[in-house]
């Protein structure tokens, strides 16, 4: 990113009220504090603000890939009439994740390059938001004998990796296989004796 387009005055009159009410409403002991945008990855995510959680609570926001704490700054970021682009200027951290996140993404990212070097094979990744898909495509910018690109539909898009020089899939691979029903028995994995669960 260039110049700043959000600064921590602005980001703090309009979101302070809201984020408030939020934590006490939902019951979580946290605080948080707005400071000018920081990072070690620069190359990667350069926001103008970024709110900083602290507490008790942290936990919560930090599980499951830090689910909580990435659909509080979507909300956010819908409270302040962002448009899609500029999400990225505002973001919402704790204890370090987004940094130790991003360094998780080029480290997965390289692996997925030395794989799909030694096999000649795509490698696919799991569905991931888009900031960290485009971390992805940036990690493996300069390798010069694979290539990636982002496939799939909403919560499902995902990106794979190509030996360069191989051609797209045609359609994206679908989702993981569901167990199917047989007969009349009710839904669920089989049991041990190839049965579905009543």
């Amino acid at each position: 990113m260039s110049e700043k387009k959000y600064d921590v005055a602005a980001v703090s009159a309009c979101l302070e009220g809201f984020l408030r009410r939020l934590l006490k409403t939902a019951g979580f002991d946290l605080d948080y504090e707005f400071v000018d945008g920081e990072t070690p990855h620069p190359d990667f995510e350069n926001p103008d603000v970024l709110v900083k959680f602290r507490g008790r609570d942290v936990d919560l926001l930090l599980a499951n890939k830090a689910e909580l704490l990435l659909a509080l700054e979507h909300v956010s970021a819908e409270v302040m009439g962002l448009p899609s682009e500029d999400h990225a200027r505002v973001s919402f951290d704790a204890n370090d994740y987004r940094a130790l996140r991003i360094e998780e993404l080029r480290i997965s990212a390289a692996a997925a390059a030395d794989r799909v070097k030694s096999s000649g094979k795509p490698f696919l990744f799991n569905p991931m938001n888009s900031r960290e898909r485009r971390i992805i495509h940036l990690s493996l910018r300069n390798e010069p004998t694979v290539r990636s690109e982002s496939t799939g539909i909403g919560i499902g898009r995902h990106v794979v990796v190509y030996p360069e020089g191989m051609p797209s899939f045609t359609q994206p691979p679908g989702p993981p296989p569901r167990y199917e029903r047989s007969g009349p028995r009710r839904g669920g994995p089989p049991d041990r004796r190839g049965r579905g669960r009543r």
